[in-house]
């Protein structure tokens, strides 16, 4: 039987640790070559009227656990975006035996997913005793890469920057009650990410909202608002200053990735050159040893995220593995 988890059965299954432990886990198989992700694909309506994206993956493991031993799992996240509303949904399957496992309500578990990835990013690239973060954004995926930053760094110091100053000062004061950390509104963002040494962008920009020009030496930068070829959240220059830039999927960043996009059609950045010379990689190949996260402690590094179903179905077998042991959702017969 098939078991349906609701957003709150997600809410109260899944903590930021465990998201970041399980997709470490993940990338880890992932640059030993183990994963297999299908990039998202877009079916846009006629007339302009939405789009339903889908992202289907194969993780290894057990169920909670990539790291371990075991047939692992196959499913996909879809989501409608249709008359202003975004509707998400896991389907995740067996991948021992093809049986239907769960259907899972993914809005929230997709922005724990996202955040988590900015973690074991940060984790891996962001200097060791980075202390002062800042967050340009404070929408809905906002809280999530807090907690994140949270969990990766003994961070003493969050400056968050959005354009609504109510709404950023309101998130400020909520937000810090969950992470026990100092946040601070600022009054721009050249502002933040010149005081940070962790720069995380959560925006729904079309344009640049951060220069290179203002980061420090040493600095690190998750951008994670754009998974779209024609927008970006950081500039060219920050692009040519990353001595590292990692992806989550090389291939789906060859798609979507405009912040890498842009800059190479205006022919000052290329996305298989700086693959080839080891300047971009996959982030599992980080995680896995292959490459050093951090050239050196000046080196400025970029993890542009694009969310991808490997994310989403390795944080869906935990999800549902720990429902089972509590249970939680409601079961239902269906393609058994």
């Amino acid at each position: 039987m098939a078991l349906v988890l609701r957003e709150d059965d997600v809410r109260a299954l899944l903590s930021m640790p465990d998201a970041m432990r399980v997709l470490e886990g993940m990338f880890r198989r992932q640059g030993a070559g183990e994963v297999r992700n299908q990039p998202r694909v877009r079916v846009a309506l006629p007339e302009g009227r939405g789009v339903m994206h889908t992202l289907p993956a194969y993780v290894p493991g057990q169920a909670g656990d990539p790291a371990a031993d075991g047939p692992g799992f196959v499913g996909l996240k879809t989501y409608t975006a249709v008359g202003g509303k975004v509707r998400f949904v896991v389907l995740l399957s067996s991948a021992e035996d093809g049986r239907l496992l769960a259907i899972i309500e993914a809005d929230l578990l997709g922005q724990m997913r996202t955040g988590a990835a900015s973690g074991v990013a940060t984790r891996h690239m962001a200097l060791p005793d980075a202390s002062v973060a800042a967050l340009i954004g404070a929408g809905g995926q906002a809280r999530t890469q807090a907690l994140a930053l949270a969990a990766a760094r003994p961070l003493k110091t969050l400056l968050v920057y959005a354009r609504d100053p109510e709404r950023c000062a309101a998130f400020c004061r909520e937000v810090a009650d969950q992470i026990g950390v100092e946040i601070r509104p600022v009054a721009s963002a050249e502002e933040a990410v010149r005081a940070a040494e962790i720069v995380v962008t959560a925006t729904t920009a079309r344009e640049p909202v951060m220069r290179g020009e203002w980061l420090r030496p040493g600095a690190h930068v998750n951008a994670m608002g754009s998974n779209w070829g024609h927008r970006r959240e950081v500039d060219t220059e920050t692009v040519l200053r990353s001595d590292l830039i990692a992806v989550d999927d090389l291939q789906q960043a060859q798609n979507e990735a405009g912040d890498l996009l842009i800059p190479e059609h205006e022919g000052r950045f290329s996305l298989i050159e700086a693959a080839s010379d080891g300047r971009l990689v996959e982030l599992g190949r980080i995680v896995a040893g292959g490459v050093a996260g951090r050239p050196s402690a000046e080196a400025i590094t970029l993890f542009k995220s694009l969310g991808i179903g490997a994310e989403d179905v390795a944080t869906a077998a935990f999800v549902y593995q720990r429902a089972r042991e509590r249970g939680v959702g409601n079961e239902i017969t269906l393609l058994s």
